[in-house]
């Protein structure tokens, strides 16, 4: 079973924006980005990162597997890559 491209993007745009999200209430924003950026700045900085970890988890699970597993590549791409962001920062 096939699933349109169109959709496919939609849905690791939506992986990478939530756990961004969810990465930005757990881990939060440093004290240093929360006095001069203000809150959002960072929500929307973990968004980014997030959406680009479900692309890599995404295209390196696509080249391995067939199926729904690129999806579940794409939650673990996008923590793995908050996580070493957050590690570097």
């Amino acid at each position: 079973m096939r699933i349109d491209p169109t959709l496919t993007l939609v849905i690791i745009l939506a992986i990478g924006i939530v756990a961004g999200l969810i990465f930005d209430r757990i881990a939060g924003p440093g004290w240093l980005t929360r006095q001069i950026a203000g809150s959002t700045r960072g929500m929307v900085t973990s968004s980014l990162v997030g959406i680009a970890g479900a692309f890599i988890g995404y295209h390196l699970v696509a080249l391995a597997a067939a199926g729904y597993a690129p999806f579940a590549g794409a939650i673990v791409g996008a923590a793995l890559v908050l996580w070493v962001w957050r590690m570097m920062r």
